[in-house]
This record gives C-alpha cells, structure tokens and sequence, in this order.
C-alpha cells in the first residue's frame, strides 16, 4: 500500500509516495538517484547497503519505507561537505583501502558509526566493529588501516 514517507535524506526534508513495503535501498537507487548504496546480498547480511539512520549503521535492503518515516538518513552522499571528503573517506582514499570498491560504501558508513561511538578506539575494536561488513577482495588490513588513521585526523 502506497503511503507519503517523510524523512530527512543527507540533511534535507524529504517527503515521497511509495509502497511502505519497498526496501529503503530501492527507494535511495531509484527514487533519489543515490547510487552509491549498492546492492549486495539482499538479506542484510553483507553490509554493502549500510546507510546510518538516526546515526546507527542500518542495512537498508533489510528495512521497509514505512520504519523510516521521521528518521534521519545519511548516505554516502551525504558524508563530505562543500566538495571535500569526510575524513574517512579520505583515509581510504589514502590507504588504499579498496580494491573493486563495491563494499566501500557500506565500509565507510559503518567506520563513520564505530568512530562516532568510539573516537578512539583499539585495533582490536577496529576489527570487531568492522567484522560484519564483508569485503571480498581481501582489503582488510587497509580498511582497518584507514579506520586507525581516520580516528586520527578526526581528534586533530
């Protein structure tokens, strides 16, 4: 059943008529053209699709329309600011820490909540935090890597 979805998208006031039963990575690729949440396995287990919603790391093929109606979503379109990247985007960037760079998206959303709740934390943590979302090209080393550094250059 189609119902008006309001919700705030990257820090604007959204609103769109759909299904409540669409999954929110549909709706981002093909209602709002934000194309850079992908698609992995469609179960939610992958991380390919993580978004944060209300700052909290979501797999959005595991979430329909109608749970996000007031919450706020942030893509990874909406991390960097005035054309300039996020520090952690930037930290993979520099560390090279992608190899086909489908997971990355997904990586960097997720690094962006472990950091928020933890801005200081351990390799160890690092690793834990970062164990549920899969990268299938071995960029493992290099991810935490680019967690560390970012942790970093965010307190600076």
């Amino acid at each position: 059943m189609e119902k008006n979805i309001q919700f705030e998208l990257n820090g604007k006031k959204v609103e769109i008529i759909l299904d409540q039963e669409q999954s929110l990575l549909w709706a981002l690729r093909t209602h709002f053209e934000l194309t850079g949440t992908k698609y992995g396995c469609g179960l939610g287990f992958c991380g390919a699709c993580t978004v944060l919603i209300d700052n909290e790391p979501v797999r959005s093929c595991a979430i329909y329309m109608a749970d996000v109606e007031g919450k706020k979503i942030t893509t990874i379109e909406g991390l960097g600011t005035n054309g300039k990247l996020h520090p952690i985007q930037q930290a993979f960037v520099d560390h090279d820490a992608m190899q086909c760079g489908y997971c990355t998206p997904g990586m960097i959303m997720n690094a962006v909540s472990l950091l928020n709740k933890n801005p200081d934390p351990t390799r160890l943590q690092i690793i834990e935090g970062m164990n549920d979302n899969y990268c299938r090209c071995g960029a493992h080393n290099q991810i935490v890597d680019a967690v560390e550094s970012a942790a970093k250059a965010i307190k600076q």
